[in-house]
């Protein structure tokens, strides 16, 4: 083991936003018998806040589902892969085809863009300063989409994922990882977590099989697929847990902790 690569809700951070005191103290042991962490997200930048002020940690992270490296030390992205707009659109039109209600939303680098209607329950007091407006009108020619979201009502998230993906999978990469909310989420085509993060443990000179890698939804199967040894949550999403050669225990007894612990004492 010499890279450790985490996702973070459902895994290893609750919806308090907290993480267990075990888990971050399993996260230190690691960090000082020299192993690498890296984080994977699809959070943004903007909402790191658990694993630096609760974690300490002030490496590299993977956001955005594969689309962005970020330096949070130094509070800056360090290399990104952003959606053509063309392609975005497209894919929109295809979608609203398919579900006329749907509404839209689009993280870029430099913030983030909602159509209205998107959040819903009193959500856009989250989004302080951003006004809701039409996609087209606020993303300009230079802007770099990383992420571009999908928001319909009264559909199983995963029948959402399955209608749509196939029908935009030439222009776009398409998963979700809320377990309730019928969101998708779309990035540069054959772009994931697993794309990025190979490439960010390559740049380490760390192979595949010294990877290990937790996750619990469907943006996290390229991941754990692709590392030395993955495991899904036990509280996870069905597939993944089918899908995943190995299972930690679930989120609410603190899994990620308890596996890293074995790991550290050579069980």
């Amino acid at each position: 083991m010499r890279l450790v690569a985490s996702d973070l809700d459902g895994t290893i951070v609750g919806r308090d936003n907290r993480i267990s005191d075990r888990t971050v103290n399993a996260f230190r042991k690691c960090a000082d018998a020299g192993i690498k962490i890296v984080f994977v997200t699809g959070r943004p930048p903007r909402w790191l806040g658990p694993i630096r002020d609760q974690l300490g940690h002030t490496g590299t992270v993977i956001c955005s589902n594969g689309a962005i490296l970020y330096d949070l030390k130094a509070a800056r992205v360090t290399w990104s892969r952003a959606l053509g707009l063309d392609g975005m659109f497209q894919a929109a039109g295809i979608i609203r085809r398919l579900y006329p209600a749907v509404r839209f939303a689009a993280e870029t680098v430099e913030g983030f863009h909602l159509e209205p209607g998107f959040l819903q329950d009193g959500g856009a007091d989250l989004l302080g300063e951003v006004a809701p407006a039409p996609l087209v009108q606020s993303l300009g020619p230079g802007s770099r989409v990383v992420k571009f979201l999908a928001r319909v009502q009264d559909v199983h998230p995963d029948e959402f994922l399955r209608t749509v993906q196939p029908e935009v999978a030439h222009l776009v990469s398409t998963t979700h990882s809320a377990p309730s909310v019928p969101l998708l989420e779309m990035s540069a085509p054959g772009l994931d977590k697993a794309v990025t993060l190979a490439e960010y443990a390559a740049s380490l000179q760390i192979e595949a099989a010294d990877v290990v890698a937790f996750g619990d939804m469907p943006n996290d199967l390229g991941m754990l697929g692709w590392a030395g040894r993955g495991y899904a949550m036990a509280s996870g999403h069905p597939a993944v847990r089918a899908a995943a050669a190995r299972t930690a225990p679930p989120f609410e007894e603190d899994g990620v902790a308890q596996v890293l612990e074995d790991l550290l004492s050579g069980r």
